[in-house]
This record gives C-alpha cells, structure tokens and sequence, in this order.
C-alpha cells in the first residue's frame, strides 16, 4: 500500500536515478559531517606531526615519509566531509586546481616509493618538501587572488 501511495504522490525511488538514490541515502548531517571532518584533519596534523618526531629516530626517514604522507592525506580527506567526496573531486580537477592536484597527488605516491620500495631516503626527503610545497600551492587555489599575492610577494624579494 505504501508502495502505491509513493507512485500516485510522484515520490517513487524508482523513477531516480542509482546515483540519487546512494547520494540521497548516505548523506549526512551538517553535524556529523563537521565532526568527522574535524576527527579526519586532527588525524591528520597528528599524523605528521609523528611523522616529524619519527624523522629524528634513527632510520626514522621511511617512517617520516609515511605518516606524513598519510597525514597529508587525511588532512586532504577531511574536506570531502564538508562538502561530499563527488564535488571534492570535481573542484580538485578543475582547470585552475589540476596541475597542482596532479602534482600533489604524484608528490604523495612517489614519497611512498621513495621511502618503501627505492629505499632512498634523500629522495623521500626532496617528495616531502615538494609533497608541502604542492599542498600549500593547491590549498592556496581556494582563497581568491591568494596564488596571485604569494607570485608578486616572492617576485618583489626575487627582484
């Protein structure tokens, strides 16, 4: 009987579309989504902060590289609870955002080879500091005219 009363109100889940209806079905409340958000990215500055007292260990490079890389990731996962993983990724591979979330993303595998399978710690030092360098650059693309005030500030002490 629900059945028939949802088809003849117009408010069949048939008539969606699979996508609507997994969308519709996990979303999340506005409160739930800013605590897990605040979880992930505390996580995430714990994770590195770790990371950065693991580097003073001896051999402590590869665990460096590790949590700081999965810090860094956690940090860049706890966006997608404010605004959904879909428009994450949508405004992470728009044209003004894509060569840095390419070169982020790339910074993030090639510090995770570096460290784990190349065994090169210098190198995995050089994907960290570019891995920050990246994650600042791409941060920078969600505050207008942020990108354009750090390219006149290191241009005016180059110059």
């Amino acid at each position: 009987m629900e059945k028939l009363r949802r088809v003849l109100s117009g408010q069949d889940d048939e008539e969606q579309g699979l996508t609507a209806q997994v969308l519709e079905a996990s979303s999340l409340s506005y409160n739930t989504r800013l605590k897990w958000f605040v979880i992930c990215f505390v996580c995430g500055i714990f994770f590195s902060v770790l990371g950065t007292g693991l580097l003073w260990l001896p051999g402590g490079i590869k665990l460096f590289a590790v949590f700081y890389t999965f810090g860094n990731l956690a940090a860049l996962a706890s966006t997608c609870f404010l605004m959904g993983p879909v428009k994450q990724l949508k405004k992470m591979f728009e044209t003004t955002r894509l060569l840095a979330t390419i070169i982020m993303l790339l910074c993030f595998i090639l510090t995770l080879c570096a460290a784990l399978w190349w065994h090169k710690k210098g190198l995995a030092l050089l994907f960290c500091i570019l891995q920050f360098l990246s994650m600042t650059w791409y941060s920078l693309s969600y505050i207008p005219y942020a990108r354009d005030a750090v390219i006149k500030c290191c241009s005016s002490l180059l110059s």
